[in-house]
């Protein structure tokens, strides 16, 4: 019993060089502890889905490891006879770390709650760097304002500076800062989601998949990216396919000859169109497919096909299959299609 005292007392009163080492010796075991109870927890929380414990790992990264050095410190200041100044210093220290992992939970839990609902929609999370970037500068510069504060600094002469360079910054950069404002609020009027298929007046179209700090990223169907910047994307009439529902009709064009029996010939193609919308992923299975007769054309009677697709993605493939399949049924119909002079 003596000796073991002996050794906490030699520990506890042991001068500079092991202090330094417990303290050490705290902190890197603080982290280790507090990032296997982290991942304990987030396998817990997350019940074997892969996704959610992904989400739960990106949202607190960083995080154990600063609980885990504020561990390490708060373990040796306390069971440790440090002398008053390097005791105040470490003091600070303390502080400042909890500021430090107070900022961080907070920007990663603002960036990654506006990722999950911004990007909900879509089939994987997506990325909406702009808006993401935009809350993590705002908490980490209201966190250094913070630290400053704390360490006796004046933070009003930095705010008075800044105020000014802002404003000189904002000046020269003219497009950059109407690119930046353009996609936020192009964002929050969540009149463009991420995931969404869209069509530019210019003709373009593709699923957005990223809008950064100046331009709005689409991935066209041939897996080509088109850079638009924020300020076009505010200033163009865009088709949106996904709103207000992804789903969406398709007219295809057909025809008849002269002397066909149409309610034989609508029959047959509604009986068609039903099939292919049941078959096919693409397809609405729940919509019936009606004809539309509209013209007296030279050759025959034309008329369209109206089918109804989940998204506008799929209107090729059931346009694809549809057509076959309408044409081996007219030919084993004897139901001609004229020919186009």
């Amino acid at each position: 019993m003596i000796f073991i005292k002996g050794i906490i007392n030699s520990i506890v009163y042991g001068g500079f060089p092991v202090h330094l080492f417990v303290l050490c010796i705290s902190v890197i075991l603080g982290i280790m502890l507090l990032q296997l109870f982290s991942k304990w927890v987030f396998r817990k929380i997350a019940k074997n889905d892969e996704n959610t414990y992904v989400l739960l790992n990106q949202g607190f990264r960083g995080i154990p490891s600063f609980l885990g050095i504020l561990a390490g410190i708060y373990v040796a200041k306390n069971f440790l006879a440090i002398p008053p100044g390097p005791a105040d210093f470490l003091e600070y220290v303390f502080h400042f770390i909890i500021i430090m992992t107070i900022t961080l939970f907070i920007a990663h839990l603002g960036s990654g709650y506006l990722k999950y609902k911004l990007g909900k929609a879509s089939e994987r999370l997506a990325s909406t760097s702009i808006l993401a970037t935009a809350i993590d500068v705002a908490v980490y510069a209201i966190g250094i304002l913070i630290l400053l504060e704390s360490l006796g600094i004046s933070i009003s002469p930095l705010l008075t500076a800044l105020g000014v360079g802002g404003l000189a910054t904002a000046l020269a950069l003219q497009d950059t800062m109407a690119n930046l404002f353009s996609g936020i609020n192009t964002l929050l009027s969540k009149q463009i989601k991420i995931g969404d298929f869209v069509k530019l007046s210019s003709g373009e179209s593709g699923n957005v998949v990223d809008m950064n700090w100046r331009n709005t990223i689409i991935k066209t169907t041939t897996e080509n990216m088109i850079v638009v910047p924020n300020k076009k994307i505010a200033s163009s009439v865009i088709i949106n396919y996904a709103q207000p529902f992804a789903a969406c009709s398709i007219s295809i064009p057909v025809g008849v000859c002269y002397g066909s029996n149409l309610r034989q010939v609508e029959a047959i193609t509604i009986e068609v169109a039903t099939q292919v919308l049941q078959e096919n992923k693409g397809g609405a299975d729940n919509f019936v497919p009606f004809v539309r007769y509209h013209d007296f054309g030279e050759n025959g009677i034309e008329f369209n096909v109206i089918l109804r697709v989940k998204t506008v993605m799929d209107q090729g493939l059931i346009r694809h299959e549809f057509i076959k399949a309408i044409y081996e049924r007219y030919e084993k119909e004897c139901i001609v299609i004229p020919v186009k002079n």
